[in-house]
């Protein structure tokens, strides 16, 4: 029953007033204890005595979000709907600036476009300080006008999304507000006036002493006039011959400065071109020495592969003679070779060739039958023979 709309209160914008306050911002107020303890039971009259209270303004503030009694004072008056006289008097209170911006917030919520216009934008005349809490629960400087431009201008103020309105410009091209005037302009038209008066007596002066001099004009005053003005004269003719004679000297100057920077940027151009040239050719014999090394490392890939290709191939025919041996041997049969005297003919025909191979080895059967007969002797004695 304590957090229900006043049934005499109608409805703003298509809907309960409290509605204009988000849902989550909504129950915080509800849970919160200044609102159950000192917002229960206030009236219109009441409000205004716990609005002169109030010592800062804010929304929700803390980990929890929890709102300050601004906005619980703001959500009792959209609860009980004040009449909008009571709001306007809010507004135009003077001595209490929180009770100002109190009414300001409401009319912004629940008023229309030209009201909130008219009634809110004098506020911007107010440079009175007022203290905001922040949402991390600290206090910061802000000021009247700096809340009433929030209001005007933004979309969220103290969290809550404010209802959109239209543009000044707008309700200006319609006719429904008139241009806005500033409390400055008057100090504007005063200084206004004030330039325009200055030079205005800045004229007249100039015209009398024009108008003194003519009238006084003599033929020694005159010809006083043309002697000053033959002087000028010359002076300005000596004067143009020593600016040329230096203007000379300047082009000589700037001539010798354009020649050493020119000789500069070909000295630079020349450094650049022979780094350029230098390595370019180290790029060169890096790429020379790189495709030596790779010819060489070709060149013993090869030598390896050869190499391991001639490994194989003896492997290979070691290995081929070893098994036609082993063949030939699996392939004879005892009984053939006692059979056959013709294979011990052959089996002893080797040995007679190494018999005969060791005795050519001796010597003893050397052409000459002295050395012959000294190699007999030597193998007797275990000594070599001679070979002669």
């Amino acid at each position: 029953m304590a957090n229900r709309t006043d049934p005499a209160a109608k409805s703003i914008r298509g809907t309960n007033p409290q509605n204009l306050v988000e849902k989550i911002v909504r129950s915080k107020i509800y849970q919160n204890t200044y609102w159950k303890e000192q917002c229960f039971g206030l009236t219109a009259e009441t409000l205004v005595d716990k609005a002169m209270e109030l010592d800062h303004l804010g929304g929700t503030f803390g980990g929890n979000r929890k709102p300050t009694p601004f906005m619980c004072l703001v959500m009792k008056m959209l609860q009980i709907q004040p009449e909008k006289d009571i709001v306007v008097e809010f507004i135009k209170n003077d001595d209490y600036k929180y009770v100002r911006v109190l009414g300001a917030f409401y009319l912004r919520l629940t008023g229309t476009d030209i009201d909130i216009y008219r009634y809110l934008e004098p506020l911007y005349n107010d440079y009175r300080k007022l203290r905001q809490k922040s949402g991390d629960g600290r206090f910061i400087l802000t000021h009247v006008d700096e809340v009433i431009d929030e209001l005007l201008t933004k979309d969220y103020s103290c969290d809550i999304a404010l209802p959109r309105i239209k543009k000044r410009w707008n309700l200006e091209t319609v006719g429904a507000l008139e241009p806005r005037k500033s409390v400055l302009e008057d100090d504007f038209e005063e200084e206004e006036e004030k330039e325009e008066n200055d030079q205005l007596d800045d004229g007249l002066e100039d015209g009398a002493y024009e108008r003194d001099y003519h009238h006084g004009r003599s033929p020694t005053r005159e010809r006083d006039r043309d002697r000053r003005r033959d002087s000028y004269r010359y002076r300005d003719r000596d004067y143009d011959r020593d600016y040329d004679r230096d203007r000379g000297r300047g082009r000589e100057r700037d001539r010798g400065r354009d020649r050493d920077r020119d000789r500069d940027r070909d000295r630079d151009r020349e450094r650049d071109r022979d780094r350029d040239r230098y390595c370019l050719r180290d790029d060169r014999e890096y790429g020379r020495e790189r495709d030596r090394d790779r010819e060489r490392e070709g060149r013993d890939r090869e030598r390896r592969d050869r190499d391991r290709g001639r490994r194989r191939s003896r492997s290979r025919s070691r290995s081929r003679s070893r098994d036609r041996k082993r063949h030939a041997r699996s392939s004879m049969s005892p009984r053939r070779d006692r059979d056959e005297p013709e294979d011990v003919g052959t089996r002893a025909e080797p040995k007679k060739k190494k018999e005969k191979k060791e005795k050519k080895d001796d010597g003893t059967d050397h052409p000459n039958p002295e050395i012959a007969e000294a190699n007999r002797i030597r193998a007797s004695l275990g000594l070599k023979p001679l070979k002669l």
